[in-house]
């Protein structure tokens, strides 16, 4: 029986991507870098995240953001605002980064300044719940955010997401008064998709739960530079 075309290409298309995610992952071990790949849908809040935490988090960690859009360089912009260094990667059609994308900015970055001096590696993913969570970029942790605003079922309309993700953060938890939906019941369906997560709840407005989400950065970052320096 032979495979469709469509499933072929597809097949070939992910264990490209899969060889080159591979591949930059090898780098970031070697320049003892930790990557995280930051997911979600458009306006869940990724990049107002970012411009919360990394002017708190650059007081402890050299930091980089390679930031994905489609059509702009909005979200770059508002990033280079709070002073660290930030490659765009628009992707025209493509509705997530791939892993030659990544590999793409990572050249970029290094035409400015040294991989080695980073602790920490930012990939801002495009707005999107399904495709980035098909393609991997050679991360060593995916983050998922869920906006209240979203309502509570989107662990369970698009469960590769959550089921991938290491931490999931429920974010603009500043609007709960406002909006028919229940904490307790995201958390669930989160957790009912993925029982192994990380499930952090956070404002990039009043800053609750960002201290949280801070203290577990920094226990990834350890646990990337032990196992980095266990397979020098």
């Amino acid at each position: 029986m032979h495979m469709p075309l469509e499933d072929s290409l597809g097949m070939n298309l992910l264990a490209a991507n899969q060889y080159q995610a591979e591949h930059n992952r090898e780098h970031f071990e070697a320049w003892q870098l930790l990557a995280l790949n930051v997911m979600s849908s458009p306006g869940a809040g990724k990049t107002a995240l970012l411009e919360r935490s990394l002017p708190q988090l650059a007081q402890a960690l050299s930091m980089a953001v390679l930031e994905g859009d489609m059509t702009t360089q909005l979200d770059a912009q508002r990033l280079e605002a709070v002073g660290i260094p930030v490659v765009p990667i628009t992707t025209g059609r493509s509705c997530h980064l791939d892993a030659a994308m990544v590999a793409g900015g990572l050249k970029l970055l290094k035409e400015r300044l040294n991989p080695q001096s980073l602790d920490l590696l930012w990939v801002e993913n495009v707005g999107n719940l399904v495709c980035p969570a098909e393609f991997e970029v050679g991360e060593h942790f995916k983050v998922a955010l869920l906006s209240v605003t979203e309502g509570d079922d989107k662990p369970l309309k698009y469960p590769l997401m959550f089921r991938q993700a290491d931490v999931v953060l429920i974010t603009k938890i500043d609007l709960l008064p406002y909006l028919p939906v229940e904490l307790k019941c995201i958390r669930h369906n989160i957790l009912s998709v993925n029982p192994q997560a990380t499930v952090i709840e956070v404002s990039a407005i009043t800053g609750e739960g960002i201290d949280a989400w801070h203290q577990w950065i920094h226990s990834a970052c350890k646990a990337a530079l032990t196992l980095a320096l266990a397979r020098a």
